[in-house]
């Protein structure tokens, strides 16, 4: 995998994923990756923290999928945050070769 960028945005780190491919919307299908993790490996990884509010703090992930599909996937990251998809996903980063540092 290769290292976490650092964005001053969320909206920057997701145009340049857009820009190198990723552009399938995993928020949209995040069932698809909690029913099936080990047909996804994540590719980038960026978080972002907010100046002053932790609800601003959130991760992207940029992922594909073993059929060759590009995307993204934001995640909130706070103990609140309850998606299925975004611990599958935290998962694999710690998995994969252990350098997603999220």
């Amino acid at each position: 995998m290769k290292p976490i960028y650092h964005y001053s945005t969320v909206s920057e780190a997701l145009d340049n994923l857009n820009e190198l491919g990723f552009t399938y919307d995993f928020n949209i299908h995040e069932s698809e990756i909690a029913k099936n993790p080990h047909k996804y490996e994540v590719k980038h990884v960026y978080r972002y923290e907010g100046d002053s509010d932790p609800g601003d703090e959130a991760v992207v992930y940029g992922i594909k999928s073993s059929s060759g599909k590009k995307g993204v996937f934001v995640a909130g990251f706070s103990a609140n945050s309850d998606s299925e998809a975004a611990r599958v996903l935290s998962k694999l980063c710690i998995e994969s070769s252990g350098q997603c540092e999220i």
